[in-house]
């Protein structure tokens, strides 16, 4: 018995120790390549990531962006005041419900986001070279499915679902045209904004 408990606890250490250590070194690559494809507009991740989720959730609370933008509600608002003050964003309060700050695009803002989008280049993003083998060995890239499920149980079916659903949103809304993203004639729904908590 102590044997097992002593194995399992050793085999919880190695899990947690690589989760954080694949974590950090694939999201050190990650904020590299974002920060050198948002470089030119003068955004920054958190600005860019709360734009394409105000995108993709059109009329999304405080709380839905720093939930589905794994923030603080704090850093998910001072992020979008800024982007206020650039005139890309707006705040509101609803009549139905006067507690949640709510976001929306501005024109410019829209425009803003859809030039990020048509600048993404592929020749210049080392996440994505280093998947490359694995699309040409087996097709196609990894689906994370094991990830997914584990983002699941921590952060809850809601939050995978609309993630999934912004995924079906951008091959919806663009399409790839010589070698460089341009928005489709025809947008999809936009994704209904995430249940608000109560908190």
């Amino acid at each position: 018995m102590e044997q097992h408990e002593s194995n399992s606890l050793l085999q919880s250490v190695i899990f947690s120790h690589k989760v954080a250590q694949l974590s950090k070194a694939l999201w050190k690559s990650v904020e590299k390549d974002w920060q050198k494809w948002i470089k030119p507009f003068d955004l920054n991740i958190n600005e860019h990531h709360i734009l394409w989720i105000a995108y993709q959730l059109d009329g999304a609370a405080i709380s839905d962006i720093a939930k589905f933008g794994v923030m603080h509600v704090s850093t998910a608002f001072n992020f979008s005041k800024k982007l206020e003050t650039k005139g890309y964003l707006t705040f509101s309060k609803r009549d139905t419900d006067k507690r949640n700050t709510y976001v929306c695009l501005t024109d410019e803002g829209r425009s803003l986001f859809l030039k990020t989008m048509e600048s993404y280049q592929l020749n210049t993003y080392s996440t994505l070279e280093g998947a490359l083998p694995i699309k040409e060995l087996y097709g196609k890239f990894p689906e994370f499915s094991e990830i997914i499920s584990i983002v699941r149980h921590i952060y809850g079916s809601d939050f995978v679902d609309t993630f999934e659903q912004s995924l079906m949103k951008l091959e919806n809304d663009f399409n790839d045209s010589d070698g460089s993203l341009k928005k489709s004639e025809v947008e999809d729904p936009i994704i209904p904004a995430l249940e608000t908590s109560s908190s």
